[in-house]
């Protein structure tokens, strides 16, 4: 893609000020989310999108987006520090997230199931997600009350629970199936 879109860091999100912009990034694989709608389902607000740290890195990397902070634009680099101040495993979580979109996937934050990502095939929107993701480090241990809590969370809102095991840049995944004896 030739176009490169224009970013502003305000605290720990990149907003997209301009609405086509923001239309055509969020076309792009349902990128960022517009202000104060959860699911749109085409790209005919108008607002402007909300990135998550996450994304707007991934978008970097790729030369799709620009970020500017102060009336500078912030290197890669620069970005990426940020995020490790504000996230815990940031290496790890980002890793996961840069596997699954190059596999095809549409990747958000899953925090309000209590998990790293929900994941969709098609899109947020179109879709319920399939998929809740839980990044780990290899070697973690995972208790039974943990794996409890994760099979009764996803079987109540009807989706795959995965484990997504990092070392080094490495990853696993372990999906689980729940069924009733």
């Amino acid at each position: 893609m030739d176009k490169i879109f224009k970013g502003v860091l305000i605290g720990r999100r990149v907003f997209i000020p301009d609405i086509e912009e923001s239309r055509e990034l969020w076309t792009l694989g349902f990128y960022g989310k517009p202000i104060g709608i959860a699911k749109p389902k085409l790209p005919n607000f108008d607002k402007p999108l909300i990135l998550d740290l996450i994304e707007a890195i991934y978008l970097m990397e790729r030369r799709i987006l620009k970020v500017y902070s102060d009336e500078h634009y912030l290197s890669i680099d620069e970005l990426i520090d940020i995020a490790r101040e504000n996230y815990v495993d940031f290496d790890q979580r980002y890793l996961v997230y840069k596997d699954l979109r190059e596999r095809g996937f549409i990747v958000i934050s899953g925090l309000k199931f209590g998990v790293d990502f929900a994941v969709y095939r098609k899109g947020p929107g179109l879709e319920h997600a399939p998929y809740l993701v839980d990044v780990i480090k290899a070697g973690s241990k995972i208790g039974s009350d943990e794996l409890v809590r994760a099979g009764r969370l996803a079987t109540s809102v009807r989706k795959r629970f995965i484990y997504a095991v990092v070392d080094g840049k490495k990853i696993r995944y372990i999906l689980f199936k729940w069924f009733k004896p």
